[in-house]
């Protein structure tokens, strides 16, 4: 699956299409319920696990908890105003692109 699948599913399906990571799920989920989403990043413990950890604060609003995690990803933190983007770009890094 590619990234502009992912976020198209993410956009229109009800449910996660099978054979998604871990990482990849938990992104698809953080357009629908964040506290799933949430509950996988906890566990994984990699720079994109941080990344996507810090786009689910910045999705909650805590841009505090946000840096400290971007921080811990080693990615320049981002504000509530690109959430769309860092969607985005998380899920070409999560698909390889």
């Amino acid at each position: 699956m590619n990234a502009a699948q992912l976020k198209h599913s993410a956009a229109t399906d009800s449910a996660p299409p099978a054979g998604l990571t871990p990482e990849q799920r938990a992104l698809w989920l953080a357009r629908h319920d964040w506290e799933a989403s949430h509950n996988i990043a906890q566990d994984i413990h990699t720079p994109e696990g941080s990344w996507l950890h810090a786009l689910l604060h910045l999705i909650e609003g805590d841009t505090g908890n946000a840096r400290y995690w971007y921080a811990r990803a080693s990615r320049p933190a981002r504000g509530i105003k690109d959430i769309d983007a860092e969607w985005d770009r998380l899920a070409a890094q999560l698909c390889g692109e």
